[in-house]
């Protein structure tokens, strides 16, 4: 599979309006080549550079799962709520929504990873009731053994100093 968005290179710099300095707007986002038989989709978005605490998971910037298995791609400015008309879900560190990237402007830009994952298999796990760690560990978890294709996307951010 292939992950893409129009809003910057893979690998480059994500444009301000997309992160908390700007607007917190979600970029859009389409995939290709995708394997037969799937159900749905899981979007994984994190900051890889920043664990919240040692041995803990990095920090969660988006996840959406049960993504129906007839989408191509994700509009820009997904809007806020725990679960959208088509039937995704949705949470971030913070909420119901896109939690765009704001990485200190100390230090090195931080890596966010957009991984895409194709599933024979919807996802019985709730947008709301748990906390974002325990709902992308039972997200993560009911992924097992469902996987058919994965991509990747990254961006780039640090805060201006």
């Amino acid at each position: 599979m292939t992950l893409t968005t129009t809003a910057w290179p893979d690998g480059g710099s994500i444009p301000t309006k997309y992160t908390q300095v700007g607007d917190q707007t979600s970029p859009p986002l389409g995939w290709s080549n995708v394997p037969d038989g799937v159900t749905s989709f899981v979007l994984i978005v994190h900051d890889v550079d920043a664990a919240t605490a040692p041995g803990t998971d990095d920090m969660l910037h988006w996840l959406l799962w049960n993504i129906p298995g007839t989408a191509r791609s994700l509009p820009e400015g997904v809007p806020q709520s725990s679960q959208l008309p088509d039937g995704t879900r949705q949470i971030s560190a913070t909420g119901p929504y896109y939690r765009g990237p704001g990485a200190a402007a100390v230090g090195p830009a931080h890596h966010y990873v957009f991984e895409l994952f194709a599933l024979d298999a919807a996802i019985d796990v709730p947008a709301v009731g748990a906390s974002p760690p325990q709902t992308r560990a039972a997200v993560v978890a009911a992924m097992a053994g469902h996987v058919r294709g994965k991509a990747a996307y990254v961006g780039l951010f640090k805060r201006a100093q």
